[in-house]
This record gives structure tokens, sequence and C-alpha cells, in this order.
């Protein structure tokens, strides 16, 4: 439980300053400079009978009925009221100053990770249940974010939306509760990048599976979350409370961030915001990856999920350099809608055999899918006529994407046009055993599964499997040149992940024929080329994981600006990068990423590490 929740957080800290959170970043600044607005303002307000002495030169407010006084500062320091000038309102100065709503950015930001851990894990199943719309809260989310900017714009209307939070409040302070309608508001339409953590908690919601770790999972990456958020809108309080002329210019201030929410809303109603999150690049991919996608978080969110893959299908290695062979490739099965096909009929793969099928696993507002669309659709354009399908399987991310207009209009913003699989029941989502938005699963012409790609990038290493394949099936095709679509994945040449349990292949191991699940003796090669690895001395290489024996080493030629290894059971790990010893790794508890090499730009280099008996190797990462 504590490595799931480890995970959770940290994947949901990832995503808190990930592009995707570009969207709902105005409206939590600007939720903080109002707060900052506030502060030192007149927030005390207490009735006065008409019989009682006026101390103030004059006349302020709005309203009916009973005089209300409001409480200010010194009449030698700045202040700005909450409230226009009118009749029915005496300003006594000389009070004591008051604090402002300094908790309204934890307010704001409570309301969106509630909201949105809640419409995430349970929304889909509520509202099937009530037999609503799916895209229903979504939409309510819009509506209050843009009725609240409208408040502030307004001032009337305003007033009339305050006055619940003032009865609620009752002379206390009721910034926070309006804070909170904000935040839950964006918690409704707040959409982050995707990645293992959020699709384990994705599918557990659509297939209804919840249960202790489920919840603790979606808290914990809730909570990641919210702590840049928080900082973030502190920063736009702090702000406001350092500049006089913001304070000054309350009034028009607060009109402006109206304005900033209503625009918002527009902009993520009308998928306006797409465009911007597609062209700012993934920086915090590799991070997300190294966190989210090591061995030991698979096997802690496989267990939330249930989707664990088994036969050949299992062995299939991610981003492997070179075809695989992994059995007969899963049907497409419990699609509830088909998109751009003839009369939007069904495809299957035995309809398709004779052809290259692409299958790509997405959601349309998955930022990270968005990024790999326009590969896809170069290569649908330049080899359909030659043999190739893509079947972009929709596996919905949130209760919206269940809806079939959605998906139609996105897909026709996003300009795709090969045949589209809506999988609302992640039916064939979990008879693939996926865990990744996007991924790629490459079939051959005789429907066998040949290789897979989880995540953005390998664009170039896919679209030559994809040529590789077609001339397998026809070899007198002649294929057009290679599309060449630039690759906007933000990482830098690393070696490829690599694993050490035999489940995953062995593609990168030099000049070893591997025992399986028997404890040998290896003779490490005298050269290892680049990417490559080899074993010394004694060790049991199982199905995930080598476990080391006596006199137990390993060498990796790397190029990496950090290099990490998921190591378990308990022992040490000696260090040395080009024949320089560097440090010792302490090994215990449960199987966790250790930094093995951390530099300060890309390097090559031969790792060795001397490994005591006992310890478990499992997966190679790099950064």
């Amino acid at each position: 439980m504590l490595v799931l929740i480890l995970i959770g957080f940290l994947g949901g800290l990832v995503t808190g300053i990930s592009p995707c959170i570009i969207p709902v970043l105005p409206v939590i600044f600007a939720a903080g400079v109002s707060g900052g607005l506030d502060t030192d303002a007149v927030v005390t307000e207490r009735p006065v009978s008409p019989a009682e002495p006026e101390r103030a030169p004059q006349m302020v407010g709005a309203g009916a009925g009973s005089p209300t006084v409001i409480e200010a500062p010194p009449v030698d320091e700045p202040v700005d009221l909450p409230v226009p000038p009118g009749p029915g309102v005496r300003l006594r100065s000389g009070g004591p100053r008051q604090v402002g709503p300094r908790r309204r950015p934890f307010a704001v930001v409570g309301g969106l990770v509630l909201s949105f851990a809640v419409f995430t894990l349970v929304g889909s199943w509520v509202l099937s249940l009530l037999g609503l719309p799916q895209d229903l809260l979504r939409w309510l989310g819009l509506v209050v974010l843009g009725v609240v900017g409208l408040g502030l714009v307004v001032p009337t209307i305003g007033e009339l939306l305050e006055r619940p939070f003032a009865a609620m409040a009752r002379g206390r302070q009721h910034g926070d509760a309006g804070g909170f309608v904000l935040g839950l508001s964006l918690g409704l339409v707040f959409v982050p990048c995707a990645g293992p953590v959020l699709a384990a908690i994705a599918v557990v919601g659509a297939n209804h599976r919840y249960g202790v770790s489920s919840v603790v999972l979606t808290v914990a990456f809730a909570l990641g979350i919210a702590v840049p958020l928080v900082i973030f809108a502190i920063l736009g309080q702090r702000l406001a409370e350092r500049m006089r002329l913001l304070r000054r210019r309350a009034a028009v201030v607060r009109q402006v961030i109206g304005a900033v929410l209503i625009l918002t809303a527009l902009a993520i109603g009308l998928n306006l915001t797409d465009g911007l999150q597609q062209s700012v690049p993934g920086y915090t991919n590799a991070l997300q990856s190294h966190i989210e996608s090591n061995v030991s978080a698979k096997q802690a969110l496989g267990q939330v999920t249930g989707n664990v893959a088994s036969g050949a299908l299992a062995t299939c290695a991610d981003a492997s350099p070179t075809l695989q062979e992994c059995g007969v490739a899963p049907a497409i099965t419990g699609i509830s809608a088909w998109l751009n096909t003839p009369g939007d009929r069904p495809l299957t793969l035995g309809g398709l055999r004779g052809r290259v099928v692409l299958v790509d696993f997405w959601t349309y507002s998955c930022i990270n899918c968005q990024r790999t669309l326009p590969h896809l659709e170069a290569w649908y354009h330049a080899y359909a006529a030659d043999g190739l399908t893509i079947i972009g399987v929709h596996t919905p991310e949130f209760a919206f994407e269940h809806v079939l207009s959605n998906v139609t209009q996105a897909a026709q913003q996003l300009g795709v046009h090969y045949p589209i699989a809506l999988d609302d029941n992640y039916s064939t989502w979990n008879a693939y055993a996926n865990q990744y938005w996007p991924a790629e699963y490459l079939i051959d012409a005789t429907g066998h599964l040949r290789h897979v790609d989880f995540g953005e990038g390998q664009y170039s290493q896919t679209e030559s499997f994809i040529r590789h394949l077609l001339v397998a099936a026809n070899p007198t095709v002649m294929l057009p040149p290679a599309t060449g679509v630039p690759n906007r994945t933000p990482t830098e040449q690393t070696t490829p992940e690599t694993y050490l349990g035999y489940a995953h292949g062995t593609a990168d191991l030099v000049d070893q024929t591997v025992e399986e699940d028997t404890m040998s003796t290896y003779q490490i090669p005298s050269s290892i080329p680049q990417d490559g690895y080899a074993y010394g001395g004694g060790w049991s290489i199982g199905n995930e994981a080598s476990t080391a024996g006596r006199e137990a080493t390993l060498k990796l030629n790397f190029e990496a600006e950090d290099v990490y290894l998921v190591l378990g059971g308990s022992g040490t790990v000696n260090v040395s990068v080009n024949g320089t010893p560097t440090h010792t790794v302490d090994v215990g508890g449960e199987p966790k990423l250790y930094r093995l090499v951390g530099s300060a730009s890309p390097e090559t280099g031969l790792l060795s590490l001397s490994v005591s008996p006992g310890v478990q190797a499992y997966d190679f990462t790099f950064g």
C-alpha cells in the first residue's frame, strides 16, 4: 500500500507541473490574486441603529433596510472597500485592521481536487445509474465557472451569488465557500495528462471495481496534483498583496478576473485549448515514465485494476528495437460504435487478414495522444493504399468521453480520418491488458502481434516496422518515401528501457544465452556495444527480474544523463562508471527505483555493478 501511495502522489505531483494544467492555470492564478485583493480590506460587517453617532465623513454601500457599519483600517492606510458607493451603509474608520481570506487559494484547489477525484472515480457510474448524459457534469462545471466570472464582471449579479454564502457564514468570512465552489467547477473540467496511474483509476471507474486500493490511489494522485496548484495560487495572492496599485483598482481587477473565468470556460467548452497544449512540449514525459512505468509501479497498478497481461502477450517488450513474435493479436471486441468506416460498420482482425494493422489506444482529451495523431494520420495517408489499416481504439478516460457526439466532434477537429472504435466498456483495452494512453500495437498480415510501443516517441522505429511488414506481406509493393513527421517528444537520445527478466525479451543481451529460472554462471564478453548489457558471475534470470548469486556483476553500455535501476531484495550494489568507483547503493525493503548515475548533461559510459547475493535487478530506465 505504501508503494501505491508513493506512486500515486508522485504521479500527481508530476501531472501538476505538466503542460496539461495550462487551461486551469489562469483561473487558479486569478483566484489567488482575488484573495490577495481582499487581504487587509474591509471584511467585518455588523448592524447599527440609526441613532448611533456617525464617525465617518461619507456614506458608502448599497441596499435597503437596516444600515450596516463597515469596520475599516486606520484612515492613514489605503483601503479598497469591497462594496460600491450607495445609501444604507456607514463607513466607520479607525477600527482594528482586519485580515482577508488568505485561505482562498486552499479552498479553490481543495474544491478542484475533490471534484476531480470523485468525478474520475465514480462519475461515470453515478451518471449511468441515474440515466443522465455522461458529459452533464462537465457542462455543469463550465456553466458554474462562467456564472462566477459573470458575477465578478457585473457586481449586481455577484451580490446575488454571494448571498447564500454570506448567510451560511453568519458574519464570518464567506470567501472560502465561494472559492470552494469555484474549485468544484474546475475539477469537473480539469483534464490532466494521461499516464498509468490515471489509466488505472479510469479502468477501475469504468469497470466499477472499487476497493480500498483504488480509493487510496485516487486520493494520493489528487493530493499530488494539489501541491503545485496551491503554490501557483499563493504566488498570485502574494502578488496582489504586494502591489498597492492592484488593491487600489480592486474593482477593475475583479472584473478582469471575471473576464478571464468566462473566457476560460468558453475556451475549454469549445476545445480551443488543445492547440496550445499540443504546441507545448511534454517536458514531464520522461519523469512520468520513471515514476509510473517501472516494474514496481506496473505490478502495484496491475493489482488495483486486475489487468495483467498473460501468455505470449506478456512477453512483448515495450519499444523493442527488433520485431517480436507475441502470438495471435487479441480481437477488437465489445465496441459500442464505429466511426470512419463504410456505413460505420464494424471491422474485425479476421476480416483484415492480409493487411498490416496498427491498433492505437487513445482518448480525445489526452494531450499525449493528440501529439501522436500527426504521425498516425501521415502513416494512414501514405500507406493505406499499400495495405495498412489503422484502428484508433477510443477508450474513454473521463465520463464525457463516453458520449458519441463528443468523440465525433473531437475526431473532426483533430483531423482523424482512419477508423475509430469506441471501446466504452474497456473490453478491447482489457483484452490487450493495456495500461497506457497512447499505446500502439502493430499486427502483421497473418494476424500476429509483432511490436508494441507505450507512450509518445519512437515514431521512426514504428514507421520502419510498418514498412517492413508491408513489404513482407507484398514483396512487389512500391512504398512512398518515409513520412518524416517531426518528433516533438522532448527527450534526449538515451538508451532504451532495458528489462532484466526474460518475459520482456533479451534483445540487448550481448553474446549470452539465458538459462531461465536457474542459477547459472555467466562470463562478461570482452566488449559491449552501445545500449548492450551482459551478466558476470552467478545469476538466476527469472520472468520479471534477475537474482544475483556469488560474485555477480552486471555491465551496461549506456547513453543518458541519469541511469536508474529497479532493485529488490536486500544487500548492496557497488557502482563504477568507466572503471572509476562512484558509490555503493544499499538495497532493502520493497523493490523500488534507485539512481545509479546522475550527471549535468547526457553522457556515454560503461556502467559496472557488483551485486551482493540475493539482490534482484528488474529494469534499467534512463533520463
